[in-house]
């Protein structure tokens, strides 16, 4: 391939994201937060207070991803809880790394057909809506085996504070009235769910107006006293078992008695001699973007440009390719025989590059493999502390505020992450992915996920801490973000300010977010045979959450002239925050 830029692709820089290169920066983003001593990202600001005063109080990064976990579960109910799952990526100071899976499960009773009617065809709205929706919540038993194994402060400290915000309660500023009047419609449906986000008359609260969770406040302070037990033993899971039964669900107390926590060796790649560590299976987040940035490697995207068309026919093949293999082989480890390593190999990524055209898109059909037949309101946050421990989070309710019910008296909402299995092969879910039989559903199974929350180090050093929720683009979201800082120079908050492009296989399209790419770059990818879409829905973008350390920007690293922690909460989160000490 001829890597001369062309007159044509040398004007292909969107409008709007002209800024976000090395000039203008910062007419398009904001400057990164700044601070010296650590640094907490999350979708919602009272969190992100949260995990810095424990951080003050001599907390370590751990012990405030503990504490914003809890505290996210009241403050931001549309993602944030206790009542689904995630997973959590962790670098400690002297270089070591974790995984820790606490995803939901599906229950014993879980059939691969609880989806479909007696001629094989999906029940709309059986795997989203309601309690057969729902997994086996895993948060409560992730955030204590994190503390337990890697923090070290008492778990009452790092779970006081949610009990406050859930019992004193919390003023709502426009962010949060804003996600409750998103998820009226559905929180109406269920009564005790309604009891507690909707008045009386079944309107939304009013910005100033103070959320109170009296029940939830319970459900914690009863955690706090006695540990994991009292959600998986006592009478919050009695009462959401019984909750179940009542409302067409499947879910067991010994579902609950028999959830654990999986440590599992995370996935690691290079990139450009950066040493990324991310979620392996069951998240197909880390081995995705290892695939991609391996198939992106061989490409000089910085020298190319910015959103101009070799860069992006580029970035759409070698996501096409990637989402071929993520959606069709990877499933839980304890289940399928993943084939990382080959996925991982960069002499695998050769073959794809060797198999894309410079000039012609792939057509998606004809990598359909033989024989085949995620959320937007997923939440991410990443931490760095002093000593320099690095932790990224990310977990969900799977759909805004899970499945829409509550189980009385626990205030706990309830996801409905059982949408994530492959409930018939071929058939898309909530995300329009397109997936096969290593993701049916089978008892105690984990369902893939694309949550990738990721750690970039260079030279034995923590450099990145990146993540986004986004559904099935949290993938690409997680990849852009890294790609932008290595390759396109800009600081950490251009980089996920940055307008975001997706292709996942099928549908064979090219999503754009609006002004992501110019008239004449989007002529040229037609072009070629891209079919490309604006997507307005600024929903499904996600709102990553990134901390860059050592300089706001590559380049300020590299001239060691930058603050030591750089945190950016991305700007299409209303009332996220990075906040630093």
């Amino acid at each position: 391939m001829d890597y001369r830029l062309t007159m044509a692709s040398a004007l292909t820089l969107s409008g709007v994201l002209a800024a976000a290169g090395t000039t203008g920066a910062s007419a398009a983003s904001p400057e990164p937060v700044k601070a010296e001593h650590g640094m907490v990202v999350t979708a919602q600001h009272l969190a992100s207070d949260v995990g810095v005063e424990v951080l003050k109080n001599g907390g370590n990064a751990v012990d405030a991803a503990v504490a914003v976990g809890y505290a996210l579960a009241v403050v931001y109910p549309t993602a944030g809880n206790i009542g689904g799952g995630g997973f959590m990526t962790i670098r400690m100071k002297d270089g070591k790394t974790a995984f820790l899976d606490f995803r939901e499960r599906a229950p014993l009773a879980a059939k691969r057909t609880m989806y479909l009617d007696d001629k094989g065809n999906i029940v709309k709205g059986a795997s989203t809506d309601g309690y057969l929706a729902i997994g086996v919540p895993g948060s409560v038993m992730g955030f204590e085996t994190a503390r337990a194994k890697y923090g070290t402060k008492p778990r009452e400290e790092l779970i006081g504070p949610a009990i406050r915000f859930a019992r004193d309660g919390f003023e709502l500023d426009q962010g949060d009235v804003a996600s409750l009047q998103d998820g009226a419609e559905t929180l109406a449906k269920d009564k005790t769910a309604a009891a507690v986000f909707l008045k009386p008359d079944g309107k939304t609260y009013s910005i100033g107006e103070t959320l109170v969770q009296s029940d939830l406040a319970a459900t914690l302070s009863a955690i706090s006293e006695k540990g994991p037990d009292a959600f998986y033993k006592g009478a919050t899971a009695d009462a959401i078992v019984k909750a179940s039964e009542a409302g067409g669900g499947v879910l067991a107390k010994a579902d609950f008695e028999q959830y654990s926590v999986r440590e599992l060796e995370p996935v690691k790649c290079n990139y450009r001699g950066y040493d990324i560590v991310s979620s392996p299976p069951p998240s197909s987040g880390g081995v995705i973007i290892c695939e991609i940035l391996n198939i992106l490697e061989g490409y000089p995207l910085g020298y190319l440009g910015y959103g101009s068309a070799e860069t992006v026919h580029t970035m759409v093949e070698a996501m096409r390719y990637a989402y071929v293999d993520r959606n069709t082989t990877l499933g839980d480890p304890d289940f399928v025989d993943n084939p990382v390593s080959k996925l991982l190999d960069k002499k695998y990524a050769k073959e794809i590059r060797d198999k894309i055209s410079p000039f012609k898109a792939g057509v998606s059909q004809k990598l359909m493999p033989k024989g085949f037949g995620e959320s937007k309101e997923t939440t991410h946050y990443s931490i760095v502390d002093d000593e320099g421990n690095a932790v990224a989070v990310t977990y969900t309710l799977n759909g805004s505020f899970g499945a829409g019910v509550m189980a009385p008296g626990t205030g706990v909402l309830l996801n409905n992450e059982m949408d994530d299995f492959t409930s018939k092969p071929g058939s898309p879910n909530l995300y329009g992915l397109v997936q096969g039989e290593a993701n049916a559903i089978e008892p105690m199974k984990t369902p893939l996920s694309s949550m990738s929350p990721t750690i970039v180090s260079k030279d034995g050093k923590p450099f990145m801490v990146i993540g986004s929720p986004g559904g099935a683009r949290i993938i690409t979201i997680t990849l852009e973000a890294i790609v932008n800082v290595i390759d396109h120079g800009m600081n950490i908050q251009e980089a996920i300010d940055a307008p975001r492009i997706h292709h996942q296989w099928l549908p064979d399209r090219v999503y754009m977010e609006p002004y992501a790419l110019s008239s004449d770059t989007r002529k040229l990818l037609v072009e070629m045979g891209h079919d490309v879409n604006i997507d307005k829905d600024w929903t499904i973008w996600g709102e990553a959450a990134g901390i860059l350390v050592g300089g706001a920007s590559l380049s300020q690293i590299e001239e060691g002239g930058g603050a030591r922690y750089n945190g950016a909460m991305d700007s299409r989160a209303a009332s996220g925050a990075a906040k630093g000490y």
